[in-house]
């Protein structure tokens, strides 16, 4: 492993931030991988499409206990010594997916796959650190653009992989691309020494500390959480609604519908830009009114594929662009704790993923496509309301923070 810089903290070069963008793609890809391929998972086992469903639940449930449990490292020890050690634990899962035998062990190794996956989320708060401030918003937006790149395009490449070579040839593929990021990231990555200086137990107790003092932490978490619901709901279920009539498609149609969304993924770093510039409460009314526009969409012209493009683009802009604004403010409330706040916002996010993902495959099997379209209706409209509701009570009053954290608001510059 690399030493740390001792004499210096690392800039953020052009190299360092590329490798982030690229690598935040290739690796949060590995929780998609399974959406488009459920249902030849749920032939290959001969179980229910919303028993193969909880394999993309049980992925992002996996992430939320990362996030929970890794994440707060971050800003305890080395970071790129903790990124390599995590890359090792996400190739012995992928493998162990391919090679699952039977549908509980897939579950088992999609668990995994999620808890070990997040490593972006070291990678945005690090790319925040060291980005002039300024210039924050547009370096997060920029890691943030190849980090939905990848979600939405792993959808497309493991839908082709799955209809030519089977859904576990996607695993082993992934497996390998791993490898090569770990090669890469060994080599090209600065090491950054960590701020906090006390114990694995404190650290989590000062997570509690900072959703208690960080009124915008919990009003983005929420919000971020809601709209998240709903997306994670609509894209488990969209395989399951192209499969039957009028499109009677397969794997690769459901997961070229990623390709459509990566103009949401583009716009990242604009929005970026845009948060730097403006009061963010304005630019999350209008996303998030983009996402129920887009599941009102989905309820009309369900039978259309030219409907499905058009809200999916809608739906892919508004989540994505709210996210980015929800990072935003995320990272400008305390310099020393990033890692922590990303670890809340996060964890928060992905929970609220996971259940939605559950409530949409529930809703399918039920009352199939509609029931997908009212929970998506119903989780985004709750955003919009604890948006709105918090920017009545005064969204830029200032925010209480613990003592011991003020001096690091003070100098940020000796924090990471």
């Amino acid at each position: 492993m690399n030493k740390p810089n001792t004499a210096a903290e690392p800039e953020l070069t052009r190299t360092t931030l590329w490798l982030m963008t690229i690598g935040s793609g290739m690796v949060v890809a590995n929780i998609y991988y399974n959406q488009p391929l459920l249902v030849e998972i749920a032939r290959t086992y001969g179980v229910p499409e919303a028993a193969a469903g909880n394999v993309a639940m049980l992925t992002q449930v996996g992430y939320a206990i990362g996030l929970l449990f890794i994440i707060p490292l971050g800003d305890m020890l080395r970071r790129k010594r903790l990124i390599l050690y995590d890359f090792v634990l996400i190739v012995l899962s992928l493998l162990l997916a391919a090679f699952s035998p039977n549908l509980y062990v897939l579950l088992a190794a999609s668990l995994l796959i999620g808890a070990t996956s997040v490593v972006p989320q070291l990678f945005v708060p690090m790319a925040a650190h060291l980005a002039r401030p300024e210039a924050r918003g547009k370096a997060v937006g920029t890691v943030m653009s190849g980090l939905l790149i990848g979600v939405l395009c792993s959808r497309t490449l493991s839908g082709f992989v799955g209809a030519h070579l089977g859904w576990r040839a996607m695993y082993m593929i992934a497996a390998g691309l791993m490898l090569l990021l770990w090669v890469a990231i060994y080599a090209l990555l600065p090491e950054m020494k960590p701020a906090f200086k006390g114990d694995y137990r404190s650290l989590m107790k000062s997570l509690v500390q900072l959703v208690r003092n960080e009124p915008k932490l919990r009003m983005a978490s929420a919000r971020g959480a809601l709209a998240f619901a709903g997306f994670g709901g609509f894209w488990t279920t969209l395989v399951f609604l192209l499969e039957g009539p009028p499109f009677n498609a397969g794997s690769e149609v459901a997961g070229s519908f990623g390709l459509i969304g990566a103009g949401g993924a583009v716009m990242a770093s604009v929005m970026g830009r845009l948060s730097d510039k403006f009061d963010t409460k304005h630019l999350v009314t209008v996303t998030i009114s983009m996402l129920i526009v887009s599941y009102m969409i989905f309820g009309f012209f369900s039978a259309s594929m030219i409907g499905l493009v058009v809200g999916v683009i809608l739906l892919d802009l508004g989540l994505q662009a709210s996210h980015i604004a929800n990072q935003t403010v995320v990272f400008s409330l305390n310099p020393q704790a990033r890692n922590r706040l990303n670890t809340i916002y996060m964890f928060t996010y992905f929970l609220g993923g996971a259940i939605g993902t559950y409530v949409a495959s529930q809703a399918w099997h039920i009352w199939r496509w509609n029931g997908v379209v009212v929970v998506g209706l119903f989780f985004s409209c709750m955003a919009l309301a604890v948006h709105l509701l918090f920017a009545r009570k005064g969204s830029n009053d200032p925010v209480t923070v613990p003592e011991e954290m003020s001096a690091a608001r003070q100098h940020p510059g000796t924090s990471s």
